[in-house]
């Protein structure tokens, strides 16, 4: 496989795991907003708190793994991207600056009124953060990037049906993996009662982002055909096919209580969904601009690639181990408390 190729399925691969982690985590920040009042919503931020805490960082290391990737590796279509879309990018950057500092100053506030106003940065901020960086997607994949320095329109590219849709989709998407994920942890704490809440929201979110894809492909195909017609036709279709059986399977697990199993199907859905828009659209990244045109030399995408390939031997080892360790967290501590 030529080198271009290789590099743009390794930003994928990145991509695609900054939405299943990353994007989960946005998730748990929504949950968080909708918990309810400071008694009800207690246990269930707790939950939210203890499962994205020890990895809610660590997650961002995929988003620059894809950021360094695209510099390096296609830097005209990064520059074209970074100066037409540096708005909704940019109020993107202060919802996870917003969101970080906000998670960590409400662990360590004593006063209910600063609990209370950075829980609300924090839960605002997750909702925003996946919601504009999904109108950048919707704005790229409909062609309303041009190549060049901020050729574009800077807001009609991001203003648009198809944009919304796809911020409106990111923000359900979020949602219902980290009700998916939920509903494991808090089977795994044993708390009856958070299971069967997280159950609830996983079933309604999972329904609500179904009715969200029938609808973006309506306004897929109204608002930017040529796009509807690459992902609904040709070598896109079984990818797009295989994100609608895993989403029912998801919620057929769901209801039959399978919560471990839904997981996969849920990521299944989600990485169906994001590269049949990949596949659907390649060789095409910017209009007029195909993969080959827009790759660094061989020798820069050499290096690129072999540097993250002895990257990779440490850090992947190292991100396995950090979520092992903390999905087994709470069980021992509950097992330690028993006795």
């Amino acid at each position: 496989m030529p080198l271009p190729e290789i590099m743009l399925a390794v930003l994928w691969v990145g991509l695609t795991a900054y939405v299943l982690f990353g994007g989960a985590d946005f998730g748990g920040g929504i949950w968080d907003l909708l918990a309810g009042g400071a008694a009800k919503g207690r246990r269930q931020r707790a939950l939210v708190e203890h499962s994205i805490g020890p990895v809610w960082e660590a997650n961002h290391v995929w988003l620059i793994f894809v950021i360094v990737l695209m510099w390096t590796g296609i830097p005209s279509v990064f520059a074209a991207i970074a100066s037409t879309l540096y708005i909704p990018l940019t109020l993107a950057a202060l919802g996870i600056i917003a969101r970080g500092a906000a998670f960590a100053f409400r662990k360590v506030s004593t006063e209910l009124w600063q609990q209370r106003l950075f829980g609300a940065t924090f839960a605002f901020s997750s909702v925003a953060t996946p919601f504009f960086l999904g109108t950048a997607a919707g704005a790229i994949a409909s062609g309303r990037v041009p190549p060049g320095i901020a050729k574009g329109d800077l807001v009609g590219s991001w203003v648009n049906p198809t944009s919304l849709a796809a911020g409106a989709l990111a923000v359900g998407t979020a949602a219902y993996l980290a009700a998916v994920y939920l509903t494991r942890d808090a089977q795994r704490a044993g708390d009856a009662d958070l299971v069967h809440a997280f159950r609830r929201r996983a079933l309604g979110c999972g329904a609500v982002v179904g009715v969200l894809s029938a609808a973006g492909l309506l306004v897929l195909r109204a608002d930017a055909p040529a796009l509807f017609a690459e992902i609904t036709s040709g070598r896109a279709l079984p990818l797009l096919v295989l994100s609608v059986v895993a989403g029912l399977a998801s919620l057929v697990l769901l209801w039959r209580r399978a919560y471990l199993a839904v997981r996969v199907t849920a990521a299944l859905a989600v990485t169906g969904l994001l590269w049949g828009w990949g596949v659907g659209q390649y060789p095409s990244l910017l209009p007029g601009v195909s993969l080959a045109d827009a790759a660094a030399t061989d020798a820069v995408l050499a290096a690129s690639l072999g540097s993250l390939a002895v990257g990779a031997v440490l850090l992947l080892p190292s991100l396995w181990w950090l979520y092992a360790t903390f999905q087994r967290d709470r069980v021992a501590a509950r097992s330690d408390r028993e006795p």
